[in-house]
C-alpha cells in the first residue's frame, strides 16, 4: 500500500516514546494486578546499529504461563527488504521504528491468549519531507472459546474506535475488524489464529494529531478488552487432555509469527534483537500429525464457530 504523506503536522518523536513508554509500565503494572505470585523482569538492551529497547518478561506465574511486553525504539541507515517490498518509495532512506508488542500465554487453555502491539515508523532523506505512519491493534486467541468473551472483546475494541469515525470518513471499526480477520489468517490451513479484534497499519492520512490519538486509544483499551476475561475464566478448573488440546492449538501461533508476521520478519530483517522478536513464543507447544477433533466435541467448536470470522457485536441482534 502506498504511503500517502500528510503535511498538517510534523510528527512529534519524543511525544510518541514517551507514551509508549508509559503505556509498557500501566500494562505490566495491570497484568501483575492479576498475576500476583510473580512479577515482570525487565531486561535493558542496546542495538549495535542504533536505539535498543526494554523487554519485561513473566513466566511461570500462577495465571501467566509466559508474557513478554517489550519497548523498542529502533533506527538505522535504510529500511530493511521487509518494509520496502511493498513501499518502493522508502528505499534510500534512513528509519525509525518504535513500539510497543505484547503476547500473553495462559496456564489454563480457558483463558485466551492476547496479542497487542502500537507502532510508529518514519522514515527521513535530507531535503525531502518525512514519510511516516502509525499502526497496531489487539486480537484474541481462544482455546476453549465463550461467546460472551468474544462480544466483550469486540465491544471494547468498537469503543476504541469510537471517537474517529471522522478520521477515515467510514466505519474504522468494522474496516479494521476486517483487516485483522485477513492479516491473521493462515493461509497454507486456510483458518484463523483467533477470534481477531482491530488491525491497522499506514495510517497517517488525518495528520499526526489524529494518527496518534488513534493509536493511543487502541493501546489503552487493551487492558480493558482483556483483564475481565482473565478474571473470568482464570479459575476453571480444566483435565490434562484440554491443556494438551491448548499446546497443540499454539503451534498455529508459531507458525503463523515465524512465517507471516511483519513485526518478527521486520525485527529479524532490521537486526533486531532476537530474544525480544521471538518473545512471542509459548514456553511449551504440541505439534500432532493430522490432528483431527471428535465432532462435535469442544475442541470441534473451536475451528468450526469461534475460528470463522463473525459480526460478534450484533451476533444477538
Amino acid at each position: 500500500m502506498p504511503i500517502i504523506f500528510n503535511t498538517d503536522h510534523h510528527p512529534s518523536k519524543h511525544a510518541v516514546k514517551k507514551y509508549l513508554l508509559s503505556l509498557q509500565d500501566s500494562i505490566c503494572k495491570g497484568l501483575e494486578i492479576v498475576e500476583s505470585n510473580k512479577k515482570f523482569i525487565e531486561d535493558s538492551w542496546v542495538r549495535a546499529e542504533g536505539g535498543g529497547g526494554r523487554s519485561r518478561v513473566l513466566v511461570d506465574g500462577d495465571i501467566i504461563e509466559k508474557g513478554g511486553v517489550n519497548f523498542s525504539h529502533v533506527y538505522g541507515s535504510e529500511m530493511p527488504a521487509s518494509a520496502t517490498a511493498h513501499r518502493p518509495e522508502l528505499v534510500g532512506r534512513s528509519f525509525e521504528a518504535m513500539g510497543v508488542s505484547l503476547v500473553i500465554h495462559p496456564n489454563n487453555p480457558y483463558v485466551p491468549t492476547s496479542h497487542m502491539n502500537v507502532r510508529f515508523f518514519i522514515a527521513e532523506k535530507p531535503g525531502e519531507p518525512p514519510i511516516w505512519w502509525v499502526g497496531g491493534g489487539f486480537d484474541l486467541t481462544p482455546y476453549y472459546a465463550y461467546t460472551e468473551d468474544c462480544v466483550h472483546w469486540h465491544q471494547v475494541a468498537k469503543q476504541a474506535c469510537a471517537d474517529f469515525g471522522s478520521v477515515t470518513n467510514s466505519d474504522i471499526y468494522n474496516k479494521y475488524k476486517q483487516w485483522c480477520d485477513d492479516y491473521f489468517h493462515l493461509k497454507h490451513r486456510n483458518e484463523a489464529r483467533g477470534i481477531g479484534g482491530l488491525f491497522f497499519d499506514d495510517l497517517n492520512q488525518p495528520g499526526f494529531e489524529q494518527s496518534f490519538a488513534f493509536m493511543r486509544s487502541v493501546g489503552d483499551h487493551y487492558l480493558e478488552a482483556y483483564l475481565p476475561i482473565v478474571e473470568k475464566r482464570k479459575d476453571t478448573a480444566y483435565t490434562n487432555q484440554e491443556k494438551q488440546f491448548q499446546l497443540y492449538r499454539r503451534g498455529r501461533y508459531v507458525e503463523f509469527n515465524l512465517v507471516y508476521d511483519r513485526g518478527t520478519l521486520f525485527g529479524l530483517q532490521s537486526g533486531g534483537r532476537t530474544e525480544s522478536i521471538l518473545m512471542s513464543l509459548p514456553p511449551v507447544v504440541n505439534w500432532q500429525y493430522n490432528y483431527q477433533a471428535e465432532p462435535g466435541s469442544d475442541e470441534a467448536l473451536l475451528t468450526d464457530y469461534y475460528l470463522k470470522p463473525r459480526d460478534w457485536i450484533n451476533l444477538s441482534k
